[in-house]
């Protein structure tokens, strides 16, 4: 079993609504997603991409801020950094999956 099938299942289900549990649940926050509903995949993915460039935009000031001795904490910059990091991996396991199931739908036969 693959990272995007555990973080899936993690969810309670490959839909749409599950993915976006689990994006909660890694630390991200959309409003903008319906999950009482049938949510666009490529609105979900825009907004994966969208809040993984913003973390690692507050990892970035938060590293900055450190390193300019603003009073910026290391453990702030640590966990910024690890959102970050986490909100990464999740979009690319996502594009990954995505990937896989076109290559798959590209080679079936009719």
């Amino acid at each position: 079993m693959n990272i995007a099938e555990r973080v899936a299942g993690a969810a309670g289900a490959v839909s749409g609504a599950g993915i976006v549990a689990g994006v909660a649940g890694a630390g991200l926050k959309d409003s903008s997603v319906n999950t009482s509903g049938a949510t666009p995949f490529a609105g979900l993915v825009q907004s994966i991409v969208n809040q993984s460039r913003d973390l690692g935009k507050q990892a970035e000031t938060a590293v900055n801020g450190l390193l300019s001795g603003q009073g910026v904490e290391v453990h702030d910059v640590i966990i910024a950094s690890q959102k970050a990091s986490v909100a990464f991996e999740l979009a690319l396991q996502v594009r990954n999956k995505a990937v896989s199931a076109y290559q798959q739908m590209m080679g079936m036969q009719f």
